[in-house]
């Protein structure tokens, strides 16, 4: 077991945190919002990452997962809808949720998708249970924290610094520029998995998009038509030549 305290002045009475193996079957304190689009949300972030050849196997990539830590010997689970864990040591089996400290790095990111049934998020309550701001932001010191508005698009980042989450300014493309990913997020407005609406999505450093499956397969069409194309057009420059390209070597 790995024992830390926050500064006596941040708590009264001081905050004692400690990192110990959850059971494999207890509970998740809040219950799954009944949100057909929050897994269709989580799943088009992964799946952009894992056709980019993003993930490499230390990462941990989760949605609605087990954060774990014990705070004043009461245990606190909090599962965000997305996270991001830059380095855990492999495990046989699937995991349901995860202490940091105790079995790897400090997820880099966390992300929230609100809705109409949750009010948490912003949540900066420090009585047991703890709000989900205050447990990100001063128990776990997630670096990266944030929170999508599925239904207007509205995207907000909030950075760690010198122990507060602080508002991270966008881009010109209206972007946020994620140091521990090396990526950008932004949010995207269409169609996926017959989802109309806003999405979130990643570019890389240059400002190329990561494409979807779905993305890739017509970028590989079009390119194959582009090289029809071209391949016709030089046949029939050649038959305007009095050659024939099928016989040529």
């Amino acid at each position: 077991m790995v024992v830390s305290s926050l500064p006596v002045a941040q708590f009264a009475p001081p905050l004692q945190i400690t990192w110990q193996k959850f059971p494999d079957d207890i509970p998740l304190q809040e219950e799954p919002v009944d949100n057909t689009g929050q897994p269709l949300l989580a799943g088009a972030l992964r799946e952009a990452l894992e056709l980019a050849g993003y993930l490499r196997p230390e990462m941990l990539v989760a949605s609605n997962f087990g954060l774990c830590a014990t705070l004043n010997q009461q245990m606190v689970i909090k599962a965000p809808d997305w996270v991001f864990i830059p380095n855990v040591p492999p495990q046989a089996g699937d995991r349901r949720s995860y202490t940091p400290h105790l079995e790897g790095s400090t997820p880099a990111l966390v992300m929230e998708f609100l809705s109409e049934t949750e009010g948490t998020e912003y949540s900066v309550k420090r009585t047991y249970p703890p709000g989900k701001w205050f447990f990100y932001e001063q128990v776990l010191g997630i670096p990266l924290y944030v929170l999508f508005e599925p239904t207007t698009g509205h995207l907000e980042v909030h950075q760690l610094e010198a122990g507060r989450y602080q508002p991270l300014d966008k881009d010109s493309q209206h972007r946020f520029w994620l140091e521990p990913m090396g990526l950008f997020l932004g949010v995207w407005q269409g169609e996926k998995e017959g989802r109309v609406g806003y999405w979130l999505r990643w570019w890389d450093a240059s400002g190329e998009l990561l494409p979807w499956g779905v993305e890739k397969v017509e970028q590989e069409r079009q390119r194959a038509e582009q090289e029809r194309q071209r391949a016709d057009k030089l046949a029939a420059y050649l038959r305007s030549q009095g050659l024939d390209p099928d016989q040529l070597p």
